[in-house]
Parts: C-alpha cells; sequence; structure tokens
C-alpha cells in the first residue's frame, strides 16, 4: 500500500511540474487587470471542478493569505436554484453560459474549468464570455484543446487523469490567488 502511496504522490508532483509559469503568471495579471478596472470574476466548472470554483470564489472574497478588501467574485455553480431552473427549462448545457450572459461585463473574467477541455457547459459559458468582451482563463487536461482555442490564458495539466488534472489545477489556481493578492496589496 504504501508503494502505491508513493507512486501516486509521484504522479501528482509530474503533472504539477509540467505547469507553465508563464500561463499561471499571465492568468494573474489578467484577474489583477479585471479587479484594478472594477471589473469581478466569473468561475464554472461541473464536479470536482465546481468545487474549485467554489474553493477559489472564497479565496478572493474571504482572504487567501493576508488580511484585505473583499475581492469580486462569483462561483456559478453554487445557486441550485438557477442550475435546476436552467436546467429543467433549457437544458445542462446552458446552465453557466446564461449566467455568464446575465452577469459578465466586459472587463470582467471568465475562469473554465474542464479537466476534458470539451464538457458543452463550459465550451458555451467560454463562447457567451468572448461575445460579452470578458477575458477567459481556461483549465484544462492534456487534451483540452477546445476550450484552449477560446481561452486568452490556458492552464493545462499535462495529464489525462483526471484527479491529476484536478491536483495541478487546485495549486495553480492557489498560486494565482497569492500572485493576485501580492499585485493588489
Amino acid at each position: 500500500m504504501q508503494e502505491k502511496i508513493r507512486e501516486e504522490l509521484g504522479e501528482s508532483i509530474k503533472v504539477k511540474e509540467k505547469l507553465s509559469p508563464e500561463d499561471i503568471a499571465a492568468a494573474a495579471d489578467l484577474i489583477t487587470e479585471a479587479f484594478n478596472s472594477g471589473g469581478k470574476i466569473l468561475l464554472c466548472g461541473n464536479g470536482g471542478s465546481a468545487a474549485d470554483c467554489q474553493h477559489i470564489a472564497g479565496e478572493f472574497i474571504g482572504r487567501f493569505k493576508k488580511e484585505r478588501d473583499a475581492l469580486p467574485a462569483i462561483s456559478l455553480s453554487t445557486d441550485t436554484s438557477i442550475l435546476t431552473a436552467l436546467a429543467n427549462d433549457y437544458g445542462g448545457d446552458i446552465i453557466f453560459s446564461r449566467q455568464v450572459e446575465a452577469l459578465g461585463r466586459e472587463g470582467d473574467v471568465l475562469v473554465a474549468f474542464s479537466t476534458s477541455g470539451t464538457s458543452p457547459n463550459i465550451i458555451k459559458a467560454a463562447e457567451a464570455a468572448r461575445d460579452r468582451k470578458m477575458k477567459v482563463i481556461g483549465f484544462t487536461g492534456a487534451n483540452g484543446e477546445k476550450l484552449k482555442k477560446l481561452s486568452d490564458v490556458c492552464i493545462m495539466a499535462g495529464s489525462k487523469d483526471t484527479p491529476r488534472i484536478q491536483e495541478a489545477h487546485i495549486t495553480a489556481a492557489h498560486i494565482i490567488c497569492g500572485l493576485v493578492e501580492a499585485n493588489l496589496f
């Protein structure tokens, strides 16, 4: 069992080491620019990625490492009344894009998580953000070209294994939170 644990830890480290520092810095710069200009970030993802969106929104609204003013961040996966109404009335593919249409403005940033890079509701959200002249930061895995094409910056975890991708994503997102705090405060 301990050998399996070491193997899993080693795989996680390898995937994280493949993350692009340049892309992480560029994502932090886009978010910093949005906050500096009065914009906000909207976050969307499915399953574990939805949990990551809630986590990161909490880091910006609360604090990451230092006491500071709250920063405007909205996870689009938290309101079950909105999500279920949209899924029931329009279908699951638009649960995030419809919210982007309602809440997104030029100067805002959409942070879109999709481990596959092909989730229809995430792709539609990125397209809606583009239509609103928002910036898009994609978080995806090794096969995420579809989301990457819609993104100004794409954090690609070099793996096809969902748990490893998610671990790399939260690491990159935490680094981004720290960089944004350092840029603003």
